[in-house]
Parts: C-alpha cells; structure tokens; sequence
C-alpha cells in the first residue's frame, strides 16, 4: 500500500535553515566584542600619549581686511537726522539769518545817523550864517536910524530956530510921518507957535496923530 502524499506547505517548513545569515550575525557579534576590547585597553594608552605631545603652536589668525561701511550706510544718519537735531539746525539757521539782520538794520542806522549828523552841521551853519546876517542888517537898521535920527534932530533945531510963521508955512507941505516926527520932537515951547500958524485942519489932524502915538505903549 502506498503513503499519501504530503501536502506543499508541510514540505516547506521540513526544508533545513540557510547557514549564511547565521554566519553573517555571528560575525558581527564578534567584531562588536572585540572592538570593545581594544577601546577599553587601549583607552588610557591613547589619553596618556596625547597629553604628553607637545601643543602644536595656534596658526595664526589670518588678518581679515577691514570692512569698510558703504556710503549708503554712512549717509543713512545725516540724511535721517533725528528730529532734535533738525530742530536745532533749523534754531541755528533761524538765528545766522536774524543776526544777518540785525546786522543790515544796524549798518543801515549807523548810515542815517552819519546823514543826520552831515544833516544837522549843514543846518547849524546855515543857522549861524542868518544869526550872522540878522546882527548885519540890525548894524544896518540901527545906523540907518541913527542917521535918521541925526537928520530929524537936525531938521527940528532948523525949524525951532525959524519964526513959527516961517516955520508952519514949510511944515505944511510935508508929508504926515515926517511932520509928527519933528513936531514930537521940537520943545513944547517952540512947537506950539509953530502949530497955531498952520491950517487950522493941518494942526488938528497933527495934533490927533501926535496923541494917538503917545497914548500907545511902548515896546519894554
């Protein structure tokens, strides 16, 4: 009688393991313990020869060059002042222009006050060139008079010696100022003949003239 046969899955798990992945595990344990050995003998060994070398000497730092900011950079600040500082820029600038004025106004005074005193001296001249004429025609005025004076003083010791007929007959035909003028100043005495021999309507009109210049006052 013959077996049955056996069924294909069965027959895969009776098949016997592959060696190489064992192997290949096995393997790497080992390596891993004796890896583990050398670390740890060699550990101290390694630690004790690198202390004793001598320091290798630092290489020197190769010199950067210097950075140089870039001109956007540097006139970023002035072209964005701070408000403070735009403030006190404006204050300055406000300042120059009012000094500048003041020094404008100042020039122009210290102009006018030189036309002024140019002004004042030709005036203060001017002013004593008229006092100077003024004392020249009152000398004028006053000899003037003085020599009308004379005159009338003259003409009146002319007439008191005349007879007062011969005397009223010449008085009569001058003119009024001169008349009063030598009528005030004849002596009473000889002026009164003299006026009763003019024209009765001469003598009056002498003799109110000669009243009202009395009877005004006189300058002090």
């Amino acid at each position: 009688m013959m077996a049955p046969a056996s069924k294909p899955g069965a027959l895969k798990w009776l098949r016997p393991p592959r060696l190489l992945p064992l192997a290949l595990a096995a393997m790497a344990v080992l390596a891993v313990v004796k890896l583990e050995r050398v670390l740890g003998g060699g550990a101290p060994q390694m630690a004790s020869a690198l202390a004793s070398a001598p320091a290798a000497p630092p290489a020197p730092a190769a010199s950067a060059p210097p950075i140089q900011a870039a001109p956007a950079a540097q006139a970023a600040p002035a072209a964005q002042a701070p408000p403070a500082a735009q403030a006190e820029r404006e204050l300055l600038e406000n300042l120059r222009a009012r000094r500048l004025e003041l020094d404008r106004q100042a020039e122009e005074l210290a102009q006018r006050e030189l036309l002024l005193g140019a002004t004042e001296r030709r005036m203060a001249e001017r002013v004593n060139e008229l006092r100077l004429l003024q004392a020249g025609l009152e000398g004028e005025v006053r000899a003037r008079d003085e020599r009308e004076e004379a005159r009338i003083r003259q003409l009146v010791r002319v007439y008191e010696a005349m007879r007062p007929r011969d005397a009223a007959a010449i008085l009569d035909d001058l003119d009024m100022p001169i008349l009063l003028q030598v009528i005030e100043r004849m002596r009473e005495a000889k002026a009164s003949p003299v006026l009763a021999a003019m024209r009765p309507e001469r003598a009056r009109a002498a003799t109110a003239e000669l009243s009202r210049l009395r009877s005004r006052p006189t300058n002090p």
